[in-house]
C-alpha cells in the first residue's frame, strides 16, 4: 500500500532533509561570521595631537600631546638639511 511511486517520496523527504539541513549549517556559518565580524573594534582617535610649534634661528620645535600616556613631548629639528627630528624629551602629566 505504498502507493504507486514510493521510491520517489522517499527521495522527496531526504531531498526536503538535505534542503532543511544545509539551510541551518547556512544559517549558523552567518551567525558565527556576523558575530566575528562585530568583534573588531578599530580606534579612530589620533595618536597624538600637535599642541604648539615655534621656531627661531633656524631651529624648529613642535609640542605634542599623547592621549593614551598622558604625556606631552618636544620635538627639534636643526637648520641644516641633513638633521633628523629629535623627540627625546617627554613628561607625563599627572
Amino acid at each position: 500500500m505504498g502507493g504507486l511511486y514510493p521510491a520517489r517520496r522517499t527521495r522527496d523527504k531526504e531531498d526536503t532533509v538535505i534542503k532543511n539541513a544545509a539551510l541551518v549549517l547556512f544559517a549558523g556559518v552567518l551567525g558565527y561570521a556576523v558575530h566575528a565580524l562585530a568583534q573588531v573594534r578599530a580606534d579612530l582617535r589620533p595618536a597624538v595631537s600637535a599642541i604648539a610649534s615655534s621656531s627661531s634661528n633656524g631651529v624648529s620645535f613642535a609640542w605634542f600631546y599623547d592621549p593614551l600616556e598622558r604625556s606631552v613631548f618636544v620635538c627639534r629639528v636643526g637648520a641644516t638639511a641633513g638633521d633628523a627630528p629629535d623627540c627625546k624629551a617627554r613628561t607625563t602629566l599627572p
